[in-house]
């Protein structure tokens, strides 16, 4: 008998030792911004957020002001909307969701959190829903460069959380995401569904819709040069650069020129490496 019983008490202890650990207890009020890390779960704190001021943001006033107010609107209590930022590379989709968390908390101290979801751990969004759903402060989640591939059914998880399921959203949660594409599906991938299904639009509506069960959708499109020139010029007021308009704009021609693309992060890259020659901190 006492072998028995010693014998059950080790299976007992090996099985106890392989069970995933219990998720850590949230504790939002650790910082204003955290890193979602499903295996083991918990949310990381980012003691300072790399972002740009909402007013250095050029050539995107429309986005602006549209995602500023629905992200206010949110920390207020009120009824806010999903968004989807789509578009050109380097136009600023992301660092606008961090300039209006920001401002956010500018307006009211404390009151929303970020929390930034890689691509990969898409599908256990679901888990961090269920651990912010009983939480007091409000949460911006945010997934930056999202898209999917074919093969890929990540996407059932975030149309699911979208779509609120029986639970339906948090109302403590908004979820806003950052892509190239603005079905964040690949082309081919849809006109291949479309070429050989009995019925195309049955076939591809599921991973099309994905999209539209996003409240906002803010394009991002590549800047003209009148543009770029005043993002340079908002950043070199900023960091006090000692150069000449004159030569400063001649040399950020050349640069995106060399670069062949202007954007906000080719802009900010320019004047990183005029900083440096001139010897002035960022």
């Amino acid at each position: 008998m006492d072998h028995m019983t010693a014998l059950v008490t080790r299976i007992a202890e090996a099985l106890e030792r392989l069970a995933p650990p219990p998720p850590a207890p949230v504790d939002l009020t650790a910082a204003d911004a955290f890193v979602w890390h499903p295996s083991p779960a918990h949310l990381a704190p980012v003691r300072k957020v790399s972002r740009v001021a909402i007013g250095l943001l050029k050539g995107v006033d429309r986005q602006r002001d549209i995602l500023s107010e629905n992200t206010l609107r949110f920390t207020r209590g009120l009824p806010a909307n999903n968004a989807m930022l789509w578009g050109a590379r380097g136009m600023g989709k992301s660092s606008l969701v961090k300039a209006t968390h920001a401002l956010a908390n500018q307006e009211m101290p404390g009151s929303l959190v970020l929390i930034e979801i890689h691509r990969e751990d898409i599908r256990t969004l679901p888990d961090l829903l269920n651990l912010l759903r009983e939480q007091d402060r409000r949460c911006l989640i945010l997934c930056d460069d999202l898209s999917f591939e074919k093969e890929d059914a990540d996407y059932k998880a975030l149309k699911s959380v979208l779509d609120g399921g029986i639970e339906g959203r948090p109302e403590n949660v908004l979820f806003y995401a950052t892509s190239n594409r603005r079905h964040l599906m690949p082309r081919d991938m849809i006109e291949n569904e479309r070429s050989t299904a009995i019925n195309p639009n049955e076939a591809i509506e599921e991973k099309v819709s994905l999209s539209d069960r996003f409240g906002l959708w803010l394009g991002f499109h590549n800047c003209d040069q009148p543009t770029f020139l005043a993002m340079i010029d908002g950043y070199a007021e900023q960091l006090k650069l000692p150069i000449g308009q004159e030569a400063l704009h001649a040399e950020a021609v050349e640069w995106s020129v060399t670069r062949g693309a202007r954007s906000g992060r080719v802009a900010w890259q320019f004047i990183q490496e005029i900083a440096g020659r001139l010897g002035v901190k960022g």
